[in-house]
């Protein structure tokens, strides 16, 4: 076992930068992403660490995007030079706000400027430091050129390799924070909310729904108009006990996985179980389930765990993953050429496997 946890260190620690809020320099600052913030993070010294609030806080984050990168790209200034606005991403202004019912102003007025009824918000995923969640929900939602203002939910990770049980206990935690935020979010007349959550974040969105189902019953997702997850790192049966109890599942209810994600691989043997949902060998197994299943497998990058957020043709395809949904279960015959750049392999009616134009013998994928 200690084997096995020197090898999670080993592979997170090194392919995963710390990241801070750095302040943009004078005059400096392009394309800013509005990030609004819920948080069970701690505010200690005037930031927020990996400590744990029984009070929510709530914020907003105005992130500059450097221009000069390929989309999934995500950069902060290393310590060897000054902060550049045109190579990384940087704060243009922060703030806290008073009460939920502030937080709920601000976001319901910044929805209506923008015309906006429906909301994303994305839940990070182990070992995320409060900077590097905002950053990366800045990253995405640019790139996928979701329109309006993005919410965030911070869940006090304790942003380190060596913190898997905490991070785990502090999904359980974090439940209630998480409900809190849904629900201010709907309370702005948000008419439609998707779920994206990330790794050990989509532990922590299941739970979460799951309380709200068997509190609220049959009417308490209603608002809830999809769940992305992506790598989740989550215990097969759990996953199925928890869709059990929450009954009618979110649609569409989409998951992003890989059969050789490594993070997750390492997750199984710490937790002494077999799969995680995400990086599932048998499909079969949640056949089912009203779920999509993506594999993404083909676009492995580096240990396979971030494939969604950091592969520009899978950020574009992910653009229009409702699209998607009803494509697939309407006519798997429409698949090649749906989206550019990639070929769309149905293997049953819950999975889909995807591929690069040309890793297919289908001479109409390059059309």
């Amino acid at each position: 076992m200690r084997q096995v946890i020197l090898g999670l260190v080993l592979l997170v620690a090194g392919c995963a930068a710390r990241g801070e809020f750095t302040p943009a320099p004078a005059g400096q600052g392009e394309a800013p992403e509005a990030i609004f913030v819920g948080t069970t993070r701690a505010n200690e010294a005037g930031g927020y660490g990996f400590a744990r609030a029984d009070e929510a806080s709530f914020l907003r984050y105005d992130i500059s995007i450097p221009p000069e990168r390929e989309p999934g790209e995500l950069n902060w200034p290393p310590k060897t030079r000054a902060a550049d606005a045109t190579l990384d991403f940087l704060v243009l202004d922060q703030s806290r706000f008073p009460s939920a019912a502030d937080f709920r102003g601000a976001l319901g007025s910044a929805m209506k400027r923008r015309g906006q009824t429906d909301a994303v918000v994305y839940v990070h995923g182990f070992n995320n430091t409060m900077a590097e969640g905002v950053y990366r929900v800045a990253q995405m939602h640019h790139d996928l050129e979701v329109p309006g203002v993005a919410v965030h939910y911070a869940w006090p990770s304790r942003g380190s390799p060596l913190g898997y049980v905490y991070d785990r206990e502090s999904v359980l935690f974090a439940r209630s924070g998480f409900e809190q935020l849904l629900n201010e979010v709907e309370a702005t007349g948000a008419k439609n909310i998707v779920v994206v959550a990330h790794s050990m974040g989509a532990a922590l969105t299941m739970e979460t729904l799951r309380q709200m189902a068997l509190r609220g019953g049959s009417r308490a997702l209603d608002r809830v108009a999809g769940v992305v997850l992506i790598s989740p790192d989550l215990d097969l049966d759990v996953f199925r006990s928890q869709a059990r109890d929450i009954g009618e599942l979110p649609q569409p209810f989409v998951v992003f996985g890989s059969k050789r994600d490594r993070v997750l691989g390492l997750s199984a043997r710490i937790s002494g179980t077999g799969e995680r949902l995400g990086n599932l060998d048998d499909i079969s197994k949640i056949a089912d389930l009203k779920v999509t299943y993506l594999d993404t497998t083909a676009f492995d990058i580096g240990d396979g765990h971030l494939n969604l957020g950091q592969n520009p043709a899978l950020l574009a395809l992910f653009a229009g993953i409702v699209g998607i949904d009803e494509a697939f279960r309407a006519d798997a015959r429409a698949r090649v050429g749906l989206f550019p750049g990639l070929v769309l392999t149905v293997r049953n009616a819950t999975e889909i496997v995807l591929a690069p134009v040309g890793a297919i013998g289908d001479t109409r994928a390059g059309r």
